[in-house]
């Protein structure tokens, strides 16, 4: 089948919209972040990956309507300058989950979810504990998208890796065990996956 997507993402015979299950499986950034205000913030998002290595760069991507105004994770990075990208395993889904609540700017994602925060080392918003892997981040730059609502951002948001942890226990003869973090990714609709299977192929010469 072929479709317009300026004619919507339902057509038929879709009954949910498709466009998030078109390209999967997709990572999973746990953004932490701290407002001027001191207030911290936890979200998910699945718009999320690498960049590029020299130097190292991330990118997310916050898009659509937000009942409370601006997604607060741009708000804080845009204002600060700071962030920290946290992996999400299968065993904080549930976690992860209730982070992507819309709550207001004043509420503490680390206590609605029961999750313990750690100190980081080069910038100010704190770390998930229970998270394997972690990326300091500075703000590099936004970029603003096309949005079908003007009263609505979509924006990437670009950072640079300053700072990275990972947990002595995921690593294994010189590299990071996949299959022990079990990290979760994000599918379409309401579904999630979990890479539990790793295949390795050498490049050709």
């Amino acid at each position: 089948m072929y479709f317009d997507p300026k004619d919507g993402m339902k057509p038929p015979p879709f009954t949910h919209t498709v466009y998030n299950a078109l390209v999967v499986p997709r990572p999973i950034g746990w953004i932490s972040t701290i407002s001027t205000d001191g207030v911290i913030n936890l979200a998910p998002f699945s718009f999320f990956n690498l960049l590029c290595s020299e130097p190292p760069m991330v990118m997310f991507a916050a898009n659509g309507k937000h009942p409370h105004g601006h997604k607060d994770s741009i708000v804080n990075v845009e204002a600060t300058g700071e962030f920290v990208c946290n992996l999400v395993s299968e065993a904080l889904g549930a976690q992860m989950n209730a982070t992507s609540a819309s709550v207001s700017s004043d509420t503490d994602e680390f206590d609605l979810a029961g999750l313990e925060t750690e100190p980081s080392e080069l910038v100010k918003p704190p770390r998930v504990k229970a998270s394997p892997i972690h990326l300091e981040c500075t703000f590099h730059g936004t970029m603003e998208l096309p949005s079908n609502d003007p009263k609505s951002r979509n924006v990437i948001c670009v950072g640079r890796v300053i700072g990275i942890h990972i947990r002595d226990d995921v690593l294994k003869d010189g590299i990071i065990d996949i299959e022990s973090i079990r990290p979760l990714a994000r599918l379409g609709y309401r579904d999630y996956t979990v890479i539990e299977k790793v295949i390795s192929m050498s490049r050709p010469k």
